[in-house]
């Protein structure tokens, strides 16, 4: 068994759709990224990689790329995940904490397990995502950004 730790946050910027765990989330901001933004995908693939002992979500998709400018991060993160099982690895499970005072999450949480749980190819039973606030502190209470812990389970 092998274990992987991801971590990313995005701030915020007018005039892109908030895409999280490969779900619109309907918001007046989006993310400012090289890619999509998906701070979720991106945490999640930066644990996948990370537990295979394969660096991270930068190297394998650098943000110096024009070939990611704009790029669709579940797409990303099904290449991750075929990545990693390419290495001799299965992907066990996911658990993610999204942190965000900004906007509320939790009408959206399901439809997150189900799109995160296609985009690595696992069944949504593998895969959990909880949401939780700062109490307004940080720039996530200041409702600047969204930050992403992700953590998973490999099998050798």
């Amino acid at each position: 068994m092998r274990i992987g730790h991801g971590y990313d946050a995005h701030r915020f910027c007018e005039g892109k759709k908030m895409v999280l765990g490969a779900t619109e989330i309907e918001c007046e901001y989006g993310f400012l990224a090289h890619s999509d933004g998906d701070v979720l995908l991106h945490a999640v693939s930066d644990a996948l990689f990370g537990a295979a002992g394969m660096r991270d979500i930068g190297y394998h998709y650098p943000d110096t790329s024009e070939d990611f400018k704009g790029a669709d991060s579940a797409v990303l993160a099904r290449d991750c995940a075929d990545k990693v099982r390419d290495a001799g690895f299965g992907i066990d499970y996911v658990d993610v904490t999204v942190i965000a005072q900004y906007p509320k999450l939790s009408p959206y949480i399901e439809e997150m397990r189900k799109n995160t749980a296609s985009a690595i190819g696992v069944d949504v039973s593998r895969v959990n995502i909880k949401a939780t606030t700062e109490e307004k502190m940080g720039f996530t209470g200041r409702k600047e950004g969204v930050r992403v812990h992700a953590v998973c389970i490999l099998s050798e």
